[in-house]
């Protein structure tokens, strides 16, 4: 890090920070000064990257291929210095399709996404449940909890391990690793690298153990996956198995406790949400997934761009500025209220392109039991601190910390 990184902000236009305590706590204002102004800003703070603010921008920008690249160096919002990177890993993907550029892209892509279809997480949706009630039960008669670290950061871990095939009980280890990469790991390239490691070593092992001992569980589905009369090479596996834990649980959790958090200090949604039905539920989902998406990926510059007056030069970093595309006026009316009937909601919280969440049935599954869980056990519910809740940012956006007191 440099001492540009710790000073205050002088020009959001020319000096934004994405970790800047204001940007992490609300960057809705930032988004507006910015689209207003720029309306694509450039910092050369944490390596130096474009930031886009308008959802036809950051929509052409995600689908530009090959001008932008995924897998130079991947999407993660900062740039890793040269040593803290693995060349002994040539050719090993960390994290296929989506650190990945066509054609590998193409047919790593075409290989994960029959096990995400509507029907392939079916049997997901008992098990987490299942899974809020047990949660629930274990806080329910203390009158209140912290909403993002005993229930919206229990969910995602554990449906993925059920899902993955591993070891459920190590769902604390689990939330350290991904933290270790998506959070602390990103101002910080060395506890970047140990958990990366770490993740590497335990599915290099899990899939080792699958072709020797074949269960029903998706990595041994990954194992079985042939593509053009080929099975999938364990490092393919891997990395699909990596991008499952680190990309499925820390940006699920946080849709989850974002959502938590509007209504803990929205009386009036709060309460129309209680005994809700199912159209309701849909569209109030989704607008929630579009108010607070929690994800901002990143892509680097192969060709000269310019659009809407920046030169993007190769090598610079572009932020795909996803939750910042969600509140553009042009595109959403009264972008920055949340209007749980909604019906026109062409949200990009899930990307956009060919880079767009295969998972995205997953995460809006657990979202939608979490929260219908949550509400038929927990009508009433209210901020107990609201000067206490914290929140990430940088790479995925969510409440941390967030305590609630049960009852009107």
């Amino acid at each position: 890090m440099t001492d540009t990184e710790h000073c205050p902000v002088s020009d959001i236009a020319t000096d934004y920070d994405i970790f800047d305590p204001d940007y992490v706590h609300d960057p809705v204002p930032a988004w507006s000064e910015i689209r207003e102004s720029c309306p694509i800003a450039h910092t050369d703070r944490w390596g130096g990257s474009w930031l886009p603010t308008r959802y036809d921008d950051v929509q052409a920008l995600a689908k530009m291929v090959p001008e932008l690249s995924s897998a130079n160096p991947g999407p993660i919002v900062v740039n890793i210095p040269e040593e803290f990177r693995r060349p002994e890993r040539e050719g090993y993907n960390g994290a296929a399709p989506i650190s990945a550029d066509p054609p590998e892209q193409t047919w790593t892509r075409k290989a994960l996404l029959p096990h995400f279809t509507p029907k392939a997480i079916a049997p997901q949706h008992e098990f987490t449940k299942k899974l809020c009630h047990e949660l629930i039960n274990g806080f329910i008669d203390d009158g209140g909890c912290d909403a993002a670290v005993d229930y919206a950061q229990q969910i995602p871990p554990r449906v993925i391990a059920h899902k993955l095939g591993v070891d459920g009980s190590r769902v604390d280890e689990f939330i350290e690793w991904v933290r270790g990469v998506l959070e602390l790991g990103l101002t910080d390239p060395a506890t970047r690298l140990k958990y990366s490691d770490t993740i590497h070593d335990f599915f290099k092992a899990e899939v080792k153990d699958r072709r020797e001992n074949p269960r029903d569980d998706l990595i041994t589905d990954l194992c079985n996956t042939e593509v053009d009369g080929h099975l999938l090479p364990d490092p393919v596996i891997v990395g699909m198995c990596n991008l499952q834990l680190v990309a499925g649980i820390d940006t699920t959790w946080s849709s989850i406790g974002s959502a938590l958090w509007h209504f803990a200090g929205h009386d009036d949604d709060r309460r129309r949400m209680a005994g809700a039905d199912d159209d309701l539920w849909g569209t109030a989902v989704e607008e929630l997934l579009r108010a607070y998406s929690p994800v901002t990926m990143a892509r680097t510059v192969m060709e000269p761009v310019e659009i809407s007056g920046a030169s993007l030069q190769p090598g610079d970093k572009v932020l795909m500025n996803f939750p910042g595309a969600n509140h553009d006026p042009e595109v959403f009316e009264d972008p920055d209220t949340v209007i749980l009937d909604r019906q026109r909601n062409r949200h990009i919280a899930f990307g956009a392109g060919i880079h767009r969440c295969a998972g995205s049935n997953l995460a809006r599954m657990e979202m939608d039991v979490a929260l219908r869980t949550w509400f038929e056990r927990i009508p009433e519910f209210t901020l107990s601190a609201p000067d206490e809740v914290a929140w990430a940012g940088g790479q995925v956006r969510g409440p941390r910390i967030l305590p609630v007191t049960f009852g009107a």
